[in-house]
């Protein structure tokens, strides 16, 4: 990972109807950037973990934003209707994004979901990966690897670990993107 990699603006869709563009969060100290889906079992049993993470780090001036960019060819459950759905369904406290393009996810050299990219204030790239060391089972967990990451950079600390192997489902390129 190159960790002087800075965040490129975006601007995406969300379940809410609205363009967000990655300006309106420039402002914060953090934005957490999760690459996810609605049918992948990895990226099901993380969807608590990632809503208790991004109401903990709210109040530390953290943004969070989830993002689905999967083929909806070829896995109509990640439509965007189904985003909206699960949005409501876990009552989701941050905006869920559609990328139908998957240029964002490209950019950002996504492989899996769940995978996260955390920023820093200078909207530096500063951890990407898993989440934890167990998908599972929230309780066995044993590395925080993304709270810790987080802790770090809210007190501006250089993070022990920035990379991680994502676990999870791959990404569901469309034919254009294949040679990710």
């Amino acid at each position: 990972m190159n960790i002087e990699e800075l965040l490129i603006d975006f601007e995406l869709q969300s379940v809410s109807g609205e363009q967000i563009n990655t300006r309106d969060l420039s402002k914060k100290s953090a934005l957490l950037i999760v690459v996810t889906c609605n049918h992948c079992p990895y990226a099901l049993a993380y969807w608590d973990r990632i809503i208790k993470l991004a109401k903990t780090y709210e109040d530390d001036n953290m943004s969070t934003i989830a993002i689905c960019g999967n083929n909806t060819e070829t896995h109509p459950g990640d439509s965007f209707e189904n985003m909206q759905m699960l949005s409501k369904k876990f009552n989701l406290p941050f905006q869920y994004l559609h990328d139908p393009s998957q240029k964002v996810i490209k950019q950002l050299g996504a492989e899996r979901t769940p995978e996260v990219f955390l920023f820093n204030k200078d909207r530096q790239l500063v951890y990407k990966g898993s989440i934890d060391d167990n998908w599972e089972n929230a309780n066995a967990v044993m590395r925080a690897h993304l709270e810790d990451a987080i802790e770090y950079c809210l007190d501006s600390s250089e993070i022990d670990h920035p990379e991680t192997p994502a676990v999870g489902c791959s990404i569901k390129w469309l034919p254009e993107n294949m040679s990710v």
